[in-house]
């Protein structure tokens, strides 16, 4: 499912420009994906459309405008002295890595608490065992993506660098 939704993000630049869910499927089973990966990733990209969809219709609009930014939504706003818990589904689905990861980003100020929950919901959707860094970092930029934002340049260095071939120094 993953190879999937790289290949959505890589060729349709913002969510609003993907084209509907059947012209899609005929696309990527013409580039050759799984039709069961196809499916997935479909079904989890129309959750994921339906959460981003959810979060701009309950921003207030300004006055002959488009949304508001989405930090500040009043409904969705987290106050200072509050503390995000995770459930125990959350920490197994997750795991240390993945959890440290989106603490690191929510500390920077890139990922707001908004954001934050719609990556959770997606990242406990995602189907097998516990969800690998890599993975998270694919729903991350996914969630971007269909808010119609582009993270940060260093942001997204740290979503699409492998950690892999890092050297320590």
């Amino acid at each position: 499912m993953f190879e999937v939704l790289v290949f959505v993000y890589e060729n349709y630049w913002r969510g609003d420009v993907c084209p509907e869910p059947a012209h899609l499927e005929r696309k990527l089973h013409a580039v050759g994906f799984d039709a069961e990966e196809i499916q997935d990733a479909l079904t989890w990209l129309g959750e994921l459309n339906l959460a981003a969809r959810g979060l701009q219709q309950s921003a207030p609009k300004g006055p002959g405008s488009s949304l508001a930014p989405l930090p500040t939504v009043p409904a969705l706003a987290q106050s200072a002295n509050s503390m995000r818990i995770y459930t125990m589904a959350e920490q197994a689905q997750l795991g240390a890595p993945c959890l440290g990861f989106v603490s690191f980003l929510e500390n920077a100020g890139v990922l707001p608490a908004h954001m934050r929950e719609i990556v959770l919901d997606r990242a406990m959707a995602a189907p097998g065992g516990p969800v690998p860094l890599d993975d998270l970092k694919i729903i991350i930029l996914m969630v971007y993506w269909s808010l119609g934002q582009e993270p940060d340049a260093l942001v997204l260095d740290e979503l699409c660098d492998d950690s892999a071939n890092r050297l320590a120094h």
